[in-house]
Parts: C-alpha cells; structure tokens; sequence
C-alpha cells in the first residue's frame, strides 16, 4: 500500500470525501460512519471498514464545526482508518486500535491543513479585491473554482501521505508489540463512548428533562440488547 499508483485510488476517495466537509457538496459523505466504510470497501473488507467508522463516529460527536471554528477534518482521516483496518485487521493484535489511532491523528493534522486553506482562499480573495468589490462574477467563479480545486488536491494529500506513513508503521507494529486485539478494543470502545456521551451531555445538559430521556433511552436500548 506504500507504491503511489496503489495509493492513488484511496488519495482520490479522500480528495472527495475531504471536499465534502466543507466546499462541496456537503451531503454527509464525510462522516466517518460512510468515509471509513467506502475506505474499507475500496481496501476489499467493506465490514472492517464499517466497524472503524462506527467508533470514528463516537468521537467525530464532539466536533461543532460552526463558522470558521477550529476542528479534525473526519472525510480524508475516516478513509484512512477504514482502510487501514481494511488491509491490516486479519493480522490481528491491536490492528483495530492502530487504525483509529492513525485515522485521529490524521484529523487533527487534517484539520490544520483547513486552516491553511481557509488562509490560502483568502490571500487569493485579497489579490481580487477590486474584482469582487465590483460584482465581477468572473472574479467569483475563478475564486470559488480555484477553492474547490485547492481543497480536493489537500484532501487527496492528506490522504495519500498518511498511508504512506501509517501503512508501513502499522505493518511494523503489528510484527513487534503483540498487543491483545478484544483488550484493546474494549479500551478503545469504552473511550469512544466516553467521548460521544460527553458530547451528547453537553448539548442537553441545560434542556429541561432532556437529561431524563437520554437516561431512559439507554436504560431502554441496554434492556433491549440483554433480552436477545
């Protein structure tokens, strides 16, 4: 998975996936529960891949991406952790919780790569300020057109250069730490779930019985898994 032309199927899913976050078209392809799952599919092991996004997911909760806030780009990271999981979850021994780890550091280094773009757009916006000033939608094509593009190759980047780094460290990982694959997934599950139950208590905390019914729902769920 290290060679460029094997690298480049996954590097284009990401270009897309990572424009869908925010340029275009914004239609929930991104999240990690489909990024990761399209990765996995691509990588040949679709369930794998699944499994991957449903946990990315948990964490992708706490991210508010309001107006120009700071967070992890999930798109390009989801892809590689499902495919990660994807091409190295056979071998067992922790390659579950490599490929998360992979996939978060990949959003965190992902979303400074937006604040980079964010930067780049607006020096391209201050080069045309007399353009756009004067309703050129010439000028506002070009402008949007090249922030698409930027944002596509930045995606696909992204992408590209985190499995070139994290295939090759997961595959010497594996060989070298045998980690016990249902411990370190119970680990990483509890704190996926830490992690989205914060999330979701943050937003209710302060409506009034919501508290309550998020008790009651789990309370309920719980019931519903021990009775099969």
């Amino acid at each position: 998975m290290t060679g460029a032309l094997s690298l480049l199927p996954f590097a284009l899913l990401g270009a897309i996936l990572g424009l869908d976050v925010v340029s275009f078209p914004q239609a929930m392809l991104s999240r990690p529960i489909v990024a990761a799952t399209l990765g996995g599919a691509l990588a040949g092991h679709a369930e794998r891949g699944l499994l991957t996004g449903v946990v990315l997911e948990l964490f992708a909760l706490e991210t508010l991406p309001f107006g120009a806030s700071r967070y992890p780009e999930w798109g390009s990271a989801s892809v590689v952790g499902g495919t990660l999981f994807a091409a190295y979850g056979g071998a067992g021994r922790g390659a579950f919780a490599f490929a998360v780890l992979a996939a978060l550091l990949t959003a965190s280094a992902s979303g400074l790569s937006m604040v980079a773009h964010r930067r780049l757009i607006g020096r391209w916006a201050a080069h045309m300020r007399d353009e756009l000033a004067g309703g050129s939608a010439l000028a506002v094509n070009a402008l949007q057109l090249r922030g698409l593009a930027s944002d596509f190759v930045r995606g696909g980047a992204v992408t590209a250069a985190a499995l070139a780094v994290f295939g090759p460290l997961e595959r010497a990982a594996l060989d070298a730490v045998p980690v016990g694959a249902p411990s370190s997934r119970a680990v990483l599950a509890a704190l996926a779930v830490a992690s989205a139950g914060a999330a979701v208590w943050r937003v209710i905390a302060t409506t009034r019985g919501a508290p309550w019914l998020l008790v009651g729902g789990l309370l309920a769920g719980t019931g519903l898994v021990l009775a099969r």
